[in-house]
């Protein structure tokens, strides 16, 4: 298992969302127990132009040069200042690989080496066990925060 994690690491690489990857984007597909959890493609893509204001970033998780996932990190532009992992979807056909995981450690990368914030944080429904999984194991810890709005969610960070 170990091997095939570390061979589908190296074949992970983030892009960017474009005319020539948008319809392949919007075609993934999560398994309808996750339907719930996340947002589907196209809201996705729409929320980073929504919160184009607030540094929202789109990006798209190639597998080789396969479109496998996305995801959309934003800042907040209000304390506590910050970065807010709002998305990260896996197409079904391609969990349990060690696709998100290899993702999440490239976002962070990135936002880690900006040196802009000090965390990311991101909202985690408390049935979506696999997702806890992989931000805990990525380090996401509980905030202690409870949104009143989300109340059947769990807030994690990630302090740099």
């Amino acid at each position: 298992m170990m091997a095939e994690n570390t061979e589908i690491k190296n074949r992970i690489r983030l892009g960017g969302i474009d005319e020539n990857n948008f319809f392949e984007a919007c075609a993934l597909s999560v398994r309808e127990e996750q339907k719930a959890f996340v947002a589907p493609p196209v809201g996705i893509v729409a929320r980073g132009y929504v919160y184009r204001d607030c540094g929202a970033r789109v990006f798209t998780i190639l597998l080789d040069e396969k479109v496998v996932g996305l995801a959309l990190v934003r800042e907040f532009t209000d304390e506590p200042l910050g970065y807010d992992l709002q998305q990260l979807l896996i197409d079904g056909q391609y969990q349990n690989m060690g696709c998100g995981s290899a993702a999440l450690g490239l976002i962070l990368d990135i936002l880690r080496g900006e040196r802009k914030y000090p965390c990311v944080e991101i909202c985690v429904k408390k049935d979506d066990s696999a997702a806890l999984h992989v931000y805990e194991k990525a380090g996401f810890t509980d905030s202690g925060y409870v949104d009143p709005d989300c109340p059947d969610s769990i807030n994690l960070i990630l302090r740099f």
